[in-house]
Parts: structure tokens; sequence; C-alpha cells
């Protein structure tokens, strides 16, 4: 399914102070204090799906943790720690990775932590959180019903809730954590990140809640203008936010079954559906198996993702010409995807 954004209009004021490079600047400069931090490589490939050049954003090694996620929930534990002196528990849900990040900044900050996985995340990611000291519970089918419990618990027990999802009465900590994730597009200006310097004219991101792709559409608006397209990547079984953005408002789908763990998602941020609703230009819904396809087209160029994190790809390689023109994406484009996690191990 593609759907071209009819309400698309201009990057704002409103906007910036939400998402922008001056949120990206502070998040960076946090970061850079921390050892394990580094910028994660690009990988060029040329002539990539018809165009001049793809650089994929490789987030498979990022602070040791594995994806892109290690810049979202750390950074929102380190500030709530340091914003309030708190020494109370954080909890999150998650299906894997932004639970990973939490803990990990939980583990830095001296804060206990919990992390509610749904019956399906792989163990793989169980054995992660426990290394990093945080207490795992299985709760429910899948990443909703983990969020409900871990809701729940904050508000039994009196914790710090760490979701990378938000809704009406609950913002600040989520859009954090979506500021943590601009670093990730802030480290494309250093110089030498990519062969040209002239800001990519196509961004493909994939799409949980949705975060990271409010977090790349804000940036890129701040950084390189109304000229870049921002294309919506989300599974055929979870499209939350082309259904909210077909609606005008969120809404919850049903979906169907997808092994996209990591993008399986049937409700959208708050947040990130506001600013995607005017700043993404197309959205496209993948099958299972062209993101495993994308996965491996992209293994032959030498990046070793997993289906999720190859999703972006996947999105630009289903492409229909009707789309491709009406995107302007021909033989000169410049195309960013973001390679969000590496190999998974699977259940």
């Amino acid at each position: 399914m593609e759907y071209l954004n009819p309400a698309r209009a201009p990057y704002t004021g409103q906007d910036r102070e939400l998402i922008g490079t001056a949120h990206a600047r502070r998040a960076r400069a946090h970061f850079a204090r921390r050892p394990a931090y580094r910028p994660t490589p690009v990988h060029t490939i040329p002539g990539l799906a018809g165009t001049a050049a793809v650089h994929v954003k490789d987030e498979s090694a990022r602070m040791g943790l594995g994806s892109f996620k290690a810049l979202g929930g750390a950074y929102a534990v380190h500030l709530l720690a340091g914003r309030d002196g708190t020494r109370t528990p954080v909890v999150c849900a998650s299906a894997g990775n932004h639970g990973i990040s939490v803990a990990a900044g939980a583990a830095e900050a001296g804060l206990p932590c919990h992390v509610y996985l749904a019956e399906d995340v792989p163990e793989t990611f169980a054995r992660r959180l426990r290394d990093l000291g945080a207490r795992v519970h299985r709760d429910g089918p899948d990443y909703d019903a983990g969020l409900r419990a871990a809701l729940s618990a904050a508000q039994e027990h009196g914790w710090r809730l760490v979701a990378d999802t938000s809704w009406e009465g609950y913002t600040s900590v989520p859009l954090d954590v979506m500021r943590g994730y601009t670093v990730l597009f802030d480290e494309l200006t250093d110089p030498g990140a990519v062969a040209d310097d002239l800001g990519p004219t196509h961004v493909f991101v994939q799409a949980g809640v949705g975060g990271l792709a409010a977090a790349a559409a804000g940036y890129v608006r701040d950084r390189w203008g109304e000229r870049p397209r921002v294309v919506v990547v989300e599974p055929e079984g979870a499209p939350c936010l082309v259904e909210s953005a077909r609606a005008g408002a969120p809404v919850h789908v049903h979906g169907a079954p997808t092994t996209l763990g990591r993008l399986d998602c049937r409700e959208p941020s708050l947040l990130a559906h506001r600013l995607l609703n005017h700043l993404a230009d197309l959205y496209v819904t993948i099958t299972d198996d062209q993101a495993a396809a994308a996965a491996r087209e992209l293994g032959r160029a030498g990046v070793a993702l997993s289906a999720c994190g190859a999703a972006g790809a996947a999105g630009l390689l289903a492409l229909t010409p009707s789309a491709r023109h009406a995107l302007g994406l021909d033989h000169t484009a410049r195309v960013l995807l973001v390679g969000t996690e590496g190999p998974v191990e699977p259940k």
C-alpha cells in the first residue's frame, strides 16, 4: 500500500521547538561525554534501486547495544535522573531494543529497571536485559499488552515510566527519547560521513510507533529544508501510521501477524503522528518477505542487518513507478536509509 500524504505542509517554528538541529546538538553533547559513544558508519551503495546512490546509516553497533534505540531510552533516563534527582525505579515496555537502552541508562544512573516484554520477543533480548541488571517481565502477546502492563506497574508502585510512545497527558519523556534519536542524523553532517555534502533528496525510515520517523522528518526539514522527500515505511501487518494519516487522527489498527517484531505496533505515538501528518510525503507498507529480501540485498553489499533493520530499504525497493514519479525519485536521487539494527537471533 502506498499513500501520498495530502496533508503535507511546511516545517514550522512550532515543529522546531519539538524536533530540530538544536535538540540534536544538545543530545549529542550529552553522548560525547560517554566513553562508548562513536558516530556510526555510513555505507554507500551506488545505483541501488536505480538511484545515484543509497547511503545506509548503520546502527548495528551503536554504543555496543546493537541498534539506534541506544540513543533514545538512555538519554531520557539520564534527563529524568538529572532533572529531579530521582532514585525511583524506571519501567518500560519493549519489543527488545528500547528496553536495552533504558536498562543501559538505568545501570549507568544507578537506578533499578523493570522491562516488560511480549511473549514473542526473542529470548536473546531478555538475556541482554538481564545482563544489564534489568528485571524482565513477560506479559501479553504483543507490544501493546506489554505497554499496558508497564503503565499499570508504574501506577501501582510509583515507578517512572520511560515509554517510546506518547499519548494525551504523556509526552515529555517520549519527546526526550525522540530527541535522542536525532543524534544519528546529526552525525551525517560530519566531514567525510557521506561522499557529498548536499544532503539527501529522499529519506526512507521504518516505523513502529513512529518516533524514529518523526525524529528524521523534523531533523531533515530543519537541516535541509523542504526539498528532501520523507517516506515512512511500515509492516503490512501493523500500518498504524498510514491509517492514522488517512483518518487525520491516531487510530488503533488490528493488523495481522508479522515477523517484523520491532515494528509490530498497532497504535502510533501521538507526537509522531502529529509531526508526520504534515511532514511525511509518502507512507508505504511492506510485507515480511520484502523486508527479508531487502536484508539479503543489503547483505550482498556488505551491510548486515535484520529484516526490521532493512525495512526502509524494502520500502525503497518496493516502490511502484507511480510512487517513484510522485517523489521525483530517479537516477539522480541520493537516498538515506537507516539500518536500525543488526541481525537478531531468531526465536
